[in-house]
């Protein structure tokens, strides 16, 4: 899903009702920093090395000289002009983490900080088999423990909190729905995002929530549709096993009026993390994680100027800029969970992105 549009103003108002929530917010921020980091790390740092080994280069590629030469043999030289599509081994990284990159040598596991790219190439015009269970729902047993504010936020949270766009009563607008994944890295709690492709018509570059538009197949939009939408479209993106995603929640519908998307924040635990990785270049230009401590660090946080002329809160990771949609919805994430640290909201930062 795009991430070049407005969400919720970060200004006088909240700052009014954050200072009257300062004390719990304290508390939790307090409880995310204790509560089980240590066996977080501990836990991610196994399951990155149980996810870590490799194959042999030297099998990768000869295994994909072969696949070559035998697709050579089977089809007219007139069909091959577009078979090296997705191929090329791009630096897909260029915004400078090396997160989720990929290589020459795809086919094998790259685990570089939680983002294990997993290489996975498919061409534009090859449909991903879908993972996406027949039975979707919402289900919050089992949960750890720095969750919790995030649950009750859930919980409480009205659409005119989120943002100040929200749906046309008349029910226009396209369906759509993002996935909102928090899992658990070697520095606590982190978050799933992406960066499309330069190549894009519109929005090229920017850092977004895996996600997009609704299929028929999805199911209703005013049920389970959303759900299953944000699920596939996570895995068409970046190859990951929706079967090992718990969500836990749904947050109400949000309008992006440029676009007239109309867009369901789905929310993620990420009970049994899959490797992840760019699938198809022509789309996204990288798959990484951002621990939630980077989110939430004053340093990382700043106010931009919109291109339509209005201030919105921006993020500063990954040698990037997240803003527009995805920085709002973060933004008020964290705000409501409690998780906010106190930040210069008069640093302005340039867009590099424009919608």
């Amino acid at each position: 899903m795009t991430s070049g549009h407005e969400t919720a103003r970060a200004g006088g108002r909240e700052t009014a009702r954050s200072r009257g929530q300062e004390s719990p917010r304290s508390r939790s921020h307090e409880a995310l920093r204790n509560q089980g980091h240590e066996a977080l790390r501990n836990q991610s740092h196994e399951a990155l090395q149980n996810q870590s080994h490799e194959a042999p280069r030297s099998q990768g590629r000869e295994s994909a000289r072969s696949r070559d030469q035998e697709a050579a043999r089977a089809r007219p030289a007139a069909g091959r002009a577009g078979s090296d599509t997705g191929q090329s081994g791009t630096d897909s990284g260029r915004a400078g983490s090396g997160a989720g990159q990929v290589r020459p040598d795809a086919g094998q596991a790259d685990a570089h900080r939680g983002a294990q790219g997993s290489g996975r190439r498919a061409p534009a015009h090859a449909p991903v088999p879908t993972l996406v269970p027949d039975t979707v729902d919402v289900r919050t047993e089992g949960l750890p423990a720095w969750l919790d504010p995030v649950l009750q936020a859930v919980k409480t949270v009205e659409p005119a909190q989120l943002s100040r766009f929200l749906p046309p009563e008349d029910g226009a607008g396209r369906q759509s729905a993002v996935l909102i994944l928090l899992g658990e890295g070697e520095r606590g709690p982190e978050l799933l995002l992406t960066e499309r492709a330069g190549s894009l018509r519109s929005h090229a570059g920017q850092l977004s929530f895996p996600g997009g538009s609704l299929d028929p197949a999805d199911g209703d939009p005013a049920g389970a549709g959303p759900i299953r939408a944000a699920l596939r479209e996570a895995q068409e993106e970046t190859g990951l096993d929706p079967r090992g995603v718990q969500v836990f929640g749904v947050l109400p519908k949000l309008y992006i009026p440029v676009s007239g998307f109309v867009v369901t924040p789905v929310l993620g635990w990420w009970r049994d993390p899959s490797p992840v990785g760019v699938v198809d270049p022509g789309e996204t230009a990288r798959v990484f994680t951002v621990p939630v401590a980077d989110l939430t660090d004053p340093e990382h946080r700043a106010m931009a100027v919109h291109p339509r002329g209005h201030k919105s809160p921006v993020f500063l990771v990954e040698s990037a800029v997240v803003w527009g949609f995805t920085a709002g919805v973060i933004d008020r994430i964290l705000h409501y969970a409690g998780w906010e640290r106190p930040w210069n909201r008069e640093r302005l930062v340039p867009l590099e992105h424009h919608a």
